[in-house]
């Protein structure tokens, strides 16, 4: 079963330099070359609230996380799940956080959560519900860290493990669906990936809306956005109008509905950011 793929999901202190400040730090690490076909990337989230109040933006990506609140004064409560998101959100951060992630691909998050991301979909579920004594501990492991790279370190030796017991020979529906996606960058009907899956567009969207909780257009949708974001990051276009035109976003009013939904900005408002990070002149 080939796993591997170039989607790269991103968020916005990625694509916005200008979000990283004094108090307020976002980070990404690469996983092991084993895990990457599993694992997009570890994060890491700190505010010291000394600094003020920071809005933390958070968009939908295709991913499933593992967040540990490494604050927390109960290592039952620290770990937990998070499944897909379909809009953006904002946390208000006003208080001391310190958060570690392990953001993982969705077609393949059940051989590591060991039951459908549909389950973990609007709500989160705490680690040990999923990994019992394993996923206590695990947590407790996490909170006491010391380092980033500790953290790492612990989550991988877990993910390895649960691989190793997990039947990887076969694929499925929602792998190779997923893989079609990530194929076209999204730029597809829901039509063309049932007729890509050798499948009715019903049977399609009724195997997604079991394992994932959401339907194929849906997928298709975070994922057509995420690559052209993935796109204007690289410096490959050289606008953000040019990257909509090449991912189909042809009418004006669908792209600037599309934005607000994952983004909650509106294109213009990053386009000016993006070229205050270019010039170096600020936008107020």
């Amino acid at each position: 079963m080939n796993l591997l793929h170039g989607y790269r999901p991103i968020q916005p202190p990625g694509l916005q330099r200008e979000l990283q400040q004094p108090g307020y730090s976002y980070r990404e690490y690469a996983p092991s070359g084993k895990l990457a076909p599993f694992v997009a990337c570890y994060w890491t989230l700190d505010f010291h609230s000394s600094h003020g109040h920071v809005p933390h933006r958070i968009i939908p990506d295709g991913c499933v996380d593992i967040i540990v609140n490494r604050r927390s004064v109960c290592s039952a409560k620290a770990a937990f799940i998070t499944g897909l998101m379909t809009r953006y959100e904002v946390m208000n951060l006003s208080r001391e956080e310190s958060l570690f992630g392990v953001r993982l691909y969705t077609e393949t998050a059940d051989r590591i959560l060991k039951c459908p991301v549909s389950a973990f979909l609007g709500h989160h579920v705490f680690l040990e519900e999923i990994w019992g004594a394993a996923g206590l501990s695990m947590a407790e492991a996490l909170v006491t860290a010391k380092a980033v790279s500790d953290m790492i370190t612990i989550m991988e030796s877990q993910l390895k493990q649960l691989l190793s017991l997990a039947d990887l020979s076969t694929g499925s529906l929602i792998q190779a669906g997923m893989k079609s996606m990530y194929f076209y960058k999204g730029n597809m009907t829901g039509a063309l990936l049932a007729e890509k899956l050798g499948y009715s567009e019903r049977h399609v969207r009724r195997v997604f809306a079991q394992e994932l909780g959401v339907s194929p257009k849906e997928m298709l949708g975070i994922v057509r956005f995420q690559s052209m974001l993935q796109e204007l990051h690289s410096g490959t276009n050289s606008s953000l109008t040019e990257a909509a035109v090449n991912y189909g976003y042809y009418d004006q009013s669908h792209f600037i509905k599309s934005f607000k939904r994952y983004y909650g900005l509106l294109p213009k408002q990053l386009a000016s950011m993006e070229r205050m990070q270019r010039t170096g002149v600020r936008i107020d």
